[in-house]
């Protein structure tokens, strides 16, 4: 298959070499981890990932700024898409943290500690046993599923790879841990749409080998409450504004978030202040007080229903429309669990579907008009962590169901084209 290219950003540095796709998933982890790829910073994973794609003969390759797409076209009746990013929270500053760059290994058995260190970065041990425990900025949010992704199309785009029940798409995009202003994938979206049309998306996010179907939308709020400054010292001359917030944080703590049903699974619901400010000196009567509030609300709900219901529990506290700033906003996506797709595909990884509560770029795709599920290796609580970690175990173990729904048994290799 022809190769494509959009213009990348030509990092001119050298390009870390990854071990060959169909290496031991683990170690290709390991090796993922050991090329940092903090935010704004994805450049050389990016490069990487796509020279490992480019050998395959059988996959047709796009580059949009430090996204890579990746894209079969046996010409089969449905398409799926298999999507992670590349970007990582910035590196833990603790002491004697292992969620880090370069990653390390930790036998349990007692067998001592397995390290890949920069000198020789991703090699680790050959073959980690299930339980060896791989540690570094990334192994669970989310490296692990990319190494998923990459071992699934080094077997697929090989010329004797097996012939998938699906076309099969892969986006490896760039900028998922900062503003969704910046998202690789919403930028695929926007410049090339084509790329991104499926029948079903799987998104490698942590869910420790469950299916997740969905998630909550989540906006931030900015609410302004004014006062009048003073001088301490004859504070009955003003209006404290942090006082005056008193009422809204007395009903954001009283509040009493729904749980909601939506196509079987249970969403909770979370309006919560995460941020406030008020006073610029330790002798002033402060003439304002802002505090943020972010809304996770259930896939029953468009960004309109959100806003109003915001709206509506502001008003309880006397606050007006006029002093509210929506300052990100990013929609909730259902489940879709009832389209064939998604139930072949639970059908083949097995285990009873749960809900999203936190948000993923599922909801870009359910924008896109296509159904998309969470499934990937590793336990999303451990994510951005001081000592991340994801065990080999889990990682095989998300390959082999993958591999057992784009390849059924039995599915015959394409003839030579």
């Amino acid at each position: 298959m022809k190769s494509a290219s959009h213009a990348g950003p030509g990092s001119g540095h050298p390009v870390p070499v990854l071990p060959r796709l169909d290496s031991d998933v683990a170690a290709l982890t390991a090796a993922l981890l050991d090329i940092p790829s903090v935010s704004d910073h994805e450049t050389p994973l990016a490069d990487a990932v796509e020279a490992a794609l480019r050998v395959l003969p059988r996959l047709e390759i796009h580059r949009i700024g430090d996204s890579v797409v990746a894209r079969t076209n046996f010409g089969l009746p449905a398409r799926v898409v298999l999507a992670g990013h590349l970007d990582t929270v910035p590196l833990p500053t603790t002491p004697g943290a292992r969620g880090t760059v370069p990653s390390s290994w930790e036998s349990p058995a007692g067998v001592g500690t397995l390290t890949s260190g920069p000198e020789t970065p991703g090699t680790g041990p050959v073959s980690p046993a299930d339980a060896d425990v791989l540690y570094g900025r990334g192994a669970t949010d989310m490296k692990s599923g990319v190494a998923v992704q990459l071992a699934l199309a080094g077997w697929i785009g090989h010329d004797a790879g097996p012939l998938p029940a699906h076309d099969v798409t892969w986006v490896f995009y760039d900028h998922e841990e900062v503003g969704s202003e910046h998202s690789g994938l919403a930028r695929v979206a926007r410049e090339a749409p084509e790329l991104v049309q499926a029948d079903f998306a799987v998104l490698l996010e942590p869910t420790d080998g469950v299916v997740e179907g969905g998630c909550n939308g989540t906006n931030r709020y900015v609410v302004t409450v004014p006062g009048i400054a003073a001088h301490s010292g004859r504070a009955w001359k003003g209006e404290n504004a942090i006082h005056a917030a008193g009422p809204l944080l007395a009903t954001l703590a009283a509040y009493q978030p729904a749980t909601i049903t939506v196509e079987g699974l249970d969403y909770r619901e979370g309006l919560n202040a995460v941020r406030i400010h008020g006073g610029t000196a330790g002798n002033v009567i402060p003439d304002a007080c802002t505090v943020e509030i972010n809304y996770r609300f259930a896939p029953d709900k468009d960004l309109g229903q959100a806003h109003a219901h915001v709206y509506a529990v502001l008003a309880e506290a006397g606050i007006g429309r006029d002093r509210v700033e929506v300052v990100d906003e990013s929609p909730s996506a259902r489940p879709g669990l009832d389209r064939p797709a998604a139930a072949a595909f639970v059908a083949a990884v097995g285990g009873t579907p749960m809900p999203k509560y936190g948000w993923t770029d599922v909801a870009r795709f359910s924008e896109l008009g296509v159904p998309a599920v969470n499934f990937g290796p590793g336990d999303a609580l451990l994510a951005h962590t001081d000592d991340e970690h994801v065990t080999a175990g889990a990682v095989r173990d998300c390959l082999a169901a993958l591999r057992r729904w784009l390849v059924p048994p039995a599915s015959p290799a394409p003839s030579s084209s």
